[in-house]
């Protein structure tokens, strides 16, 4: 099996940050991508960013500039830095682990981004 936790996240207000981990465990084999998405209550799950093993990264138009992806692979851990948060950002934040036989999640971390 595979574990993956995710940790970081929290109540900041508008223009604050936040930096999500996550790290995978068990029978990893070899990870290919990895990435976040996030649910806000009401609205489907989106994909906010990803990034392959040899680092190569996307993001969602409405992150690019605000946030960074950024993976450890000696550590299988993915990172996400979050700046210029926004009320909009406010989400349930979910990070995958894919290898060969398919991807892992973890239970999500709450981000609400408040004054």
């Amino acid at each position: 099996q595979v574990q993956v936790v995710e940790s970081g996240g929290g109540l900041v207000q508008p223009g604050g940050s936040l930096r999500l981990s996550c790290a995978a465990s068990g029978s990893i084999f070899s990870i290919n991508a990895m990435g976040w998405y996030r649910q806000a209550p009401g609205k489907e799950r989106e994909l906010v960013a990803t990034i392959t093993t040899y680092h190569g990264t996307s993001y969602a138009d409405s992150v690019k500039g605000r946030f960074t992806i950024s993976r450890d692979n000696a550590k299988n851990t993915v990172y996400l830095q979050m700046n210029s948060l926004k009320p909009e950002d406010t989400a349930v934040y979910y990070c995958y682990v894919q290898n060969l036989l398919g991807n892992y999640w973890g239970q999500g971390t709450q981000v609400t981004v408040s004054s």
